[in-house]
């Protein structure tokens, strides 16, 4: 299970056709078969590679070229720790030897209209959405950037479940906000794990959007998760009891079955965004 075709096989579940693509499908095979690392080697970035890493992801598209995004580098140990706290107590966070959050950033907009005097006249929910997905490209590219030249990631949403304290812990103003932690480092194994998702053929549309039989699609993919990738848990199994089978869908629908940053909103809010 070495070569890509195979690798794409395991993954989607579907033959990809390679047929004629040789120097591209090498060019793009560490994309290919990338996985989330999160288990590292007690080692530190060196802070120049940090530096070069972070001008990688600065370099990638931004809306307007407004440059809605800025990164924090948290090196403080005692941050770190606190920041890695909030994050949850999945043993591995314990464990992270370097993180960076990526945050949304309109407030460096306001302030030019400022400068010029000139009324910002778009106080709305696309204010906050352009800074939010300029955030997200920027964190997709360091991804891309850092695995690479060998290192491992993996993206932190869950500190946006303690958005408020994060905040105040990294000293973020109005209009700044956390959209992802990103842990990073060199990994303790060289082959990542290979997630599985989706067929290409259910999350690929062409002209329009289309839509054939979910419940057959998601009982498949359930299925292959089962056999290949099965989770080592069942979630909320005081709440839901426990499965007999247990595939994706059974533990999605547990998941967003219970209330999860109901707060952010307010939270965004109290950042000084307006979202109507």
């Amino acid at each position: 299970m070495n070569s890509l075709s195979d690798q794409l096989q395991l993954r989607y579940g579907e033959e990809v056709d390679l047929n004629g693509l040789g120097t591209e499908a090498k060019s793009l095979e560490s994309m290919l078969k990338r996985g989330s690392c999160r288990l590292f080697q007690d080692r530190q970035v060196e802070p120049a590679l940090f530096r070069l890493l972070c001008a990688a992801a600065l370099a990638s598209p931004t809306k307007s070229d407004l440059q809605q995004r800025d990164i924090i580098i948290v090196r403080d140990e005692a941050i770190k720790e606190r920041l890695l706290q909030l994050a949850g107590t999945a043993e591995w966070l314990g464990k992270v030897p370097n993180i960076a959050v990526f945050c949304g950033n309109n407030r460096r907009q306001r302030q030019v209209h400022a400068l010029h005097g000139r009324p910002f006249a778009n106080d709305h929910l696309d204010a906050f959405f352009n800074a939010a997905v300029d955030a997200g490209i920027a964190l997709a590219a360091f991804v891309t950037a850092a695995e690479a030249v060998g290192l491992g990631c993996c993206p932190i949403s869950a500190i946006r479940n303690e958005a408020d304290k994060v905040s105040e812990l990294l000293a973020l103003p109005d209009h700044v906000f956390p959209v992802a932690g990103l842990a990073f480092g060199y990994p303790v194994r060289a082959t990542p794990t290979i997630s599985l998702r989706l067929p290409l053929s259910v999350t690929i549309h062409e002209d329009c959007y289309s839509e054939d039989e979910p419940a057959q699609v998601i009982a498949g993919y359930d299925t292959r998760r089962e056999v290949q990738q099965p989770y080592d848990r069942q979630r909320a199994t005081e709440i839901f009891g426990t499965a007999i089978t247990y595939g994706w869908s059974e533990d999605k629908s547990r998941q967003y079955s219970l209330p999860e940053r109901d707060a952010f909103g307010a939270f965004i809010r109290a950042k000084g965004f307006n979202l109507s």
